[in-house]
Parts: structure tokens; C-alpha cells; sequence
């Protein structure tokens, strides 16, 4: 199943994706530029392989629902997010409040 809904942040409304695996749930929260995603992203492959297409994107381990994803800090960051003042350490309603 895939169910996708509006995320109302100060700046803005991103759209939060969230597809029902066997076994696992992916979950990724966008806007025009960049999103954050569940631990299923690679950051390093972002990074390494596709660094040329200059992604914004974080990743949060652990979460199970857009609210978590929202509300945990995030793992890991791409170059680019880095570049936008995205941080590790830094919420995932945080880092999407500099996406928009």
C-alpha cells in the first residue's frame, strides 16, 4: 500500500510518502529541493556515486511513521544538505524547514 499526505511546516507544506513492504515500511518526507528519508537511504551512495546530481536529502534510522521521521534527528546528511546548513544531529521538521 501506498498512502502519500501534506506536511503543514511554518515555511510551507511537504509531502510525506510512505510505502508498506513485506517486512519493512519506507518512508520519505519531500519539497521542491530535497527530502529526508528512513534508514533504507544511502547517503554515501548520494555522496560518492551520485554527487553530480547534487541531492539535498537526510536520513533517520529507526523510525517507523512520518511523525517519527519528523520528530528524530536525523543519522546522516548529503554534501549538498550540508551546504544548505542541514546538520546531523538536527530534526527532521528542522532540516525540511531549510527545503523550502
Amino acid at each position: 500500500m501506498i498512502r502519500m499526505e501534506p506536511v503543514q511546516l511554518e515555511k510551507g507544506t511537504a509531502w510525506a510518502v510512505e510505502v508498506k513492504l513485506p517486512k519493512t515500511t519506507l518512508i520519505s518526507i519531500s519539497t521542491d529541493i530535497g527530502y529526508i528519508m528512513c534508514g533504507a537511504l544511502d547517503i554515501k551512495l548520494l555522496n560518492e556515486k551520485l554527487q553530480d546530481r547534487k541531492i539535498i536529502a537526510g536520513r533517520a534510522v529507526g523510525v517507523r511513521t512520518i511523525e517519527q521521521l519528523l520528530d528524530s534527528p536525523l543519522e546522516s546528511v548529503t554534501i549538498e544538505a550540508k551546504a544548505r546548513g542541514i546538520e546531523a544531529g538536527m530534526t527532521g521538521r528542522e532540516a525540511l524547514q531549510k527545503m523550502l
